[in-house]
């Protein structure tokens, strides 16, 4: 449903959007001449070649073509479906953040949770190829700043984006929420293994893009998104990021647009942190623990700053399934020893000057307690 417009009018909407030749900034400036898109529309060829080239002018003021039309059709069907939302610019719940931006899009499809998108929100952002650490970071931040009221906004893609979604989505129920923002068509579910994932995302927060419905996922829509991300968010967080990484296009826009960013340090010898240590050294601002963020964005409305904030997660937060082991001596040594690069049995030997079989038995019981994983390649890594 749309939530100010009739049915006559939502078609005129969605055709100002769908029709070729028209792309948002035209149809900002048609709505700005014109007013609603039904006025757009109806107005004559002298009227609308004021503004639009002759043919494009002629195929506006004339009935649209048997395929627009059909999409158009398409697409109230699938707004006839419970859960599913179409937001234009004249509507109330169209997130008022998104005016703040230079290209605010035309109209939004959303499925889920339309209020989600007025709540104050947190994009967290990084690479789709991030690090197990990387990946518990984003979640366990995640999950803090949506249990203090955020809602965390991200992409739906692999790694970093999943990781912030999924810590979102645990946080208690009734705190804060996720938006996942597409870069495809609202029923066009991509990566297509993030389907159980998005499902969850609906029921508590909410799938939005600016696309029409079947658009696939094409390189060049990506920034695109990524633009609608940053517009939406208080502040952008980059957990893990290579230096040619797509999401410090997102923390471009954000500063652009005025919006805090920040950004996770990591290992010199990472290239997963060679982003986030060139936005840092551009003036983001380097974060250890979520409670960094909150401080920041002090006073942010809706936001739980106030409420007693004690136990901020760290950047290497212990995750929830610890058991209550607690290291010994030893293990702690071997840990302090390993850092947080990816390292060999052998390594560990040589450096510490100790047994195989004790390295391997310490190593053994730190893997079981989730201290650290074994990689593919047979080395051993640090998480918590």
């Amino acid at each position: 449903m749309s939530f100010m417009s009739s049915q006559e009018e939502l078609q005129a909407w969605l055709r100002l959007t769908l029709e070729p030749g028209v792309g948002p900034v035209t149809a900002r400036q048609l709505l700005a001449v014109f007013g609603l898109p039904d006025q757009v529309f109806a107005a004559s060829v002298g009227q609308l070649m004021k503004y639009l080239p002759q043919k494009l002018a002629v195929q506006l003021a004339a009935e649209p073509e048997p395929d627009l039309q059909a999409l158009i059709n398409k697409t109230f069907e699938w707004l006839a479906r419970p859960g599913h939302y179409i937001l234009t610019l004249a509507d109330p719940l169209y997130p008022k953040a998104l005016f703040d931006t230079h290209d605010p899009p035309v109209l939004l499809y959303v499925d889920g949770r339309p209020e989600v998108l007025a709540m104050p929100a947190i994009v967290m952002v990084g690479a789709r190829n991030a690090t197990l650490g990387g990946s518990d970071n984003a979640r366990a931040f995640a999950k803090y700043l949506a249990g203090q009221g955020w809602c965390v906004v991200s992409g739906l893609a692999h790694g970093i984006d999943t990781a912030a979604h999924e810590g979102a989505l645990e946080a208690p129920a009734g705190t804060g929420s996720t938006i996942a923002v597409m870069g495809t068509g609202i029923n066009r579910l991509y990566p297509a293994a993030n389907k159980n994932l998005a499902l969850r995302i609906r029921e508590q927060g909410a799938l939005v893009s600016e696309l029409p419905l079947d658009t696939p996922a094409v390189v060049h829509q990506f920034p695109r998104r990524n633009r609608i991300v940053a517009g939406l968010s208080k502040g952008v967080l980059v957990v893990e990021a290579a230096k040619q990484s797509g999401s410090l296009i997102t923390a471009r826009l954000a500063g652009e647009m005025g919006r805090e960013v920040f950004a996770i340090p990591g290992s010199i010898h990472s290239p997963l942190s060679r982003g986030c240590h060139a936005l840092i050294r551009q003036g983001a601002k380097l974060v250890e623990t979520a409670m960094d963020i909150q401080e920041e964005l002090a006073g942010t409305p809706g936001s739980k700053l106030n409420a007693g904030m004690g136990g901020a997660m760290k950047a290497d937060a212990v995750p929830d399934h610890a058991d209550g082991f607690v290291p010994g001596p030893e293990q702690l040594r071997l840990l302090e020893r390993m850092g947080f690069e990816p390292f060999s049995l052998d390594d560990l030997v040589n450096d510490l000057r100790i047994g195989v079989s004790e390295a391997g038995s310490q190593l053994l019981t730190l893997e079981l307690a989730a201290y650290i994983v074994r990689l593919n390649d047979g080395r051993y890594q640090r998480v918590r």
